[in-house]
């Protein structure tokens, strides 16, 4: 049996976003994915993400502040990485270098040397070529870049 989905009017679906957006931070993409999975057209999505908006509900720059600290502080994924999750939510390019250039560079290396001490420990023989390679992916599929990985990895080998 397939249900077809119940579309929300307009005004219930302002209220259910204002809702949603004084819970936690929203960006404007993931209003608009909410609203068309809502079933409103494009008008009204239009209208209605405007509003949140103007009224403050909505904010880029202050979900890509809190999205970019959460997401270093809490997940350790590297720069690469969250601009690539802010990109799918469809979060604008000079907003997001703009906020990822706010990074204390001191805090995002002492970051990364945590999570590949972690991981050296998982590792046997870290010191050899084959773990400091695991090492390196490690940390690259995390989002860091290869440059400061490379860094961290040769002066971690060094102490």
């Amino acid at each position: 049996m397939i249900r077809s989905k119940k579309t929300v009017s307009p005004e219930n679906a302002l209220s259910r976003l204002e809702e949603l957006c004084a819970r936690s931070e929203q960006c404007t993409g993931e209003a608009y994915k909410k609203l068309y999975s809502w079933g409103l057209d494009a008008n009204d999505a239009e209208c209605i993400v405007r509003s949140l908006v103007d009224r403050r509900f909505i904010d880029d720059r202050r979900f890509c502040e809190a999205f970019v600290r959460d997401k270093l502080r809490f997940a350790r994924w590297g720069r690469r990485k969250i601009m690539l999750a802010l990109t799918q939510k469809r979060v604008d390019r000079s907003i997001v270098s703009e906020t990822l250039g706010m990074i204390d560079e001191d805090e995002y290396i002492g970051i990364l040397k945590k999570i590949v001490l972690a991981k050296a420990g998982t590792i046997s023989n870290a010191d050899s070529y084959d773990g400091r390679t695991r090492l390196f992916r490690f940390a690259l599929s995390r989002g860091f870049e290869p440059d400061i990985v490379a860094r961290v990895i040769r002066s971690m080998a060094t102490d």
